[in-house]
């Protein structure tokens, strides 16, 4: 489900800033082009909310790395404005999903931007249906 969300931001952050912007869900040791983002998961939970049904909470991380090194803070201050309107609601397999508790902080010239995306699931069970049912039944009277 983790992907699903990554993928739903992705989308969103190529809708938004175009393909200009490349967006990385893996660790890069070398080679990052900037302007990039990093989108990752910090601590996903999942909590028993009642029988089969679990309340999921994914706090999400995404991280931009600015172009322009002499303006980090202005063009921080720019895209973290555009990112609380374009992941307000993302797409995750098919379902539109709001995000909340969006804060952005700017730290060593990166700005790291935080969006939770919770949601309840409900676990199936798998059941294997039975064969045959034989019944029998006498009447006295």
């Amino acid at each position: 489900m983790i992907n699903s969300i990554i993928e739903g931001i992705s989308i969103s952050l190529n809708a938004e800033f175009g393909d200009n912007y490349t967006t990385y869900t893996e660790s890069v040791e070398q080679g990052l082009k900037e302007p990039c983002f990093f989108v990752f998961c910090i601590n996903p939970t999942n909590r028993v909310f009642l029988g089969k049904r679990y309340f999921k909470t994914n706090q999400m991380c995404i991280q931009y790395f600015p172009v322009d090194k002499d303006h980090k803070k202005e063009e921080c201050n720019t895209v973290s404005e555009r990112l609380f309107d374009c992941l307000e609601y993302i797409t995750v397999s098919g379902d539109l999903v709001r995000g909340t508790k969006m804060n952005a902080e700017m730290v060593d010239g990166v700005l790291n931007f935080f969006v939770n995306y919770d949601f309840y699931v409900y676990k199936k069970e798998d059941t294997v249906p039975m064969e045959e049912l034989s019944e029998s039944v006498s009447v006295k009277g």
